[in-house]
């Protein structure tokens, strides 16, 4: 027997469903789900949740599936993994010379947990095409493309996105520029990190150092070493020489929990020494910054890449490259010194500076592309030196490519 509230296919309307609705309090949120980079996520207005950032925490833990803290997000629309478990809440800026702001915010696929410390390059990729398509802002009549100067607001990073721009005014998705772990081809989205360095430590190299010996208490090796350099550019990086670990070859799986407790015994060692938890326990709480990524030479056949990388996220080895990883990296090539550029120049024909050249944020100097291959395929940045009237040297600007499509809009539901 049909139970007695079931209403008959006779019966159904679409205005009865809205009474149904209604009467069964049910809290919704409007919002869009985006592919955005090599990323999913939901993408929200600010003023559609609570003022207080202090509040968020339930509503999007319910609306992704993390409230219960089921791997699997069976009931949220989270995708049951770090690189779909992401939301990105969109304003417009009223800060000089900046369009859009967003807070990134990562919710974390198997615990009832968000982390609002660091943000996240893939999602930033889809912020300036949504804020174009909701007319957060709007392009000139006529106009094919445009430059939406964005900031993020967890880590003070300036992006300048530049987008395509479709008849209507809105988004131009349709291209055919194609990116490693992404089926088919779009618009291209170029996001120039503009000096990207302190990213949330205020220094690019917080430790002082471009490349040091770290020494690790391992949960499960005991005392080792290993190479590191300690950058904070676009995110915060515990950029590993992989020769230097103290695991064999055949034991480098990335499914190998044994492996990934090693990395993380790293991870949270190098959070201690970018100053940003004050001991090892502390940092095993915040998972999401810094971040660690081991690096190796690309093969000396190896005609598209400089650099070979394998990054973690969340405890996971990450199936491609966070957008901000290749940013980081991107700028420590450029850095003499550091553990990205000696392994770029190892095994190459050509040693020539691939970097542009700004002088007093003038740009005297184009950049060539930096090829830094994972899992994935390559993906490609470009990063400009720059240098002040005192012969100071910085990282001026770092610029990368993605693509980005709007998935659908509607109304999450969620519960608190």
């Amino acid at each position: 027997m049909s139970p007695a509230y079931a209403i008959s296919p006779v019966e159904y309307s679409p205005i009865k469903a809205l009474k149904y609705a209604h009467q069964s309090n049910r809290k919704t949120l409007p919002a869009v789900w985006m592919r955005s980079g090599t990323s999913k996520g939901l993408f929200l207005h600010r003023h559609h949740l609570p003022a207080s950032t202090h509040l968020w925490e339930p509503i999007l833990l319910s609306a992704m599936g993390s409230s219960q803290g089921d791997s699997r997000q069976i009931d949220g629309v989270g995708g049951a993994s770090s690189t779909t478990s992401k939301v990105a809440v969109v304003e417009r800026s009223s800060r000089p010379n900046v369009d859009v702001e967003y807070t990134f915010v990562q919710v974390a696929p198997d615990q009832p947990r968000i982390d609002m410390t660091g943000n996240c390059g893939n999602i930033a990729a889809g912020v300036g095409p949504f804020a174009l398509d909701e007319g957060i802002v709007r392009a000139a009549p006529g106009q094919k493309e445009i430059d939406i100067r964005t900031y993020n607001t967890n880590t003070g990073q300036l992006i300048v996105e530049t987008v395509h721009v479709a008849p209507d005014g809105t988004f131009q998705e349709e291209g055919d520029y194609r990116i490693p772990g992404v089926a088919g081809t779009s618009s291209p989205i170029r996001l120039a990190f503009l000096r990207p360095g302190g990213s949330m430590t205020g220094r690019l190299f917080p430790s002082g150092a471009q490349q040091e010996m770290l020494t690790i208490q391992s949960r499960t090796m005991g005392i080792f070493t290993v190479r590191v350099s300690l950058v904070d550019a676009a995110n915060p990086f515990v950029l590993v020489d992989t020769a230097s670990l103290p695991i064999p070859d055949h034991d480098r799986r990335p499914d190998d929990p044994a492996f990934l407790s090693v990395i993380e015994d790293i991870r949270r060692e190098g959070a201690v020494r970018f100053g940003l938890a004050a001991d090892v326990e502390a940092a095993g709480t915040v998972r999401g910054t810094p971040k660690i990524a081991l690096l190796s030479s690309a093969a000396a056949e190896d005609d598209e890449a400089d650099l070979c990388i394998l990054a973690f996220t969340m405890g996971k080895a990450h199936a491609s490259l966070q957008l901000t990883g290749a940013v980081c990296v991107g700028a420590a090539t450029v850095i003499h010194g550091t553990i990205a550029w000696e392994l770029r120049q190892n095994g190459k024909r050509d040693t020539r500076p691939k970097h542009g050249m700004s002088l007093a944020s003038h740009q005297i100097a184009r950049p060539l592309p930096v090829g830094i291959r994972h899992p994935a395929g390559v993906i490609h940045v470009e990063a400009v030196l720059g240098m002040d009237h005192t012969g100071g040297v910085s990282v001026d600007n770092v610029a990368v490519f993605r693509t980005a499509r709007r998935l659908f809009e509607g109304n999450v539901y969620y519960r608190v």
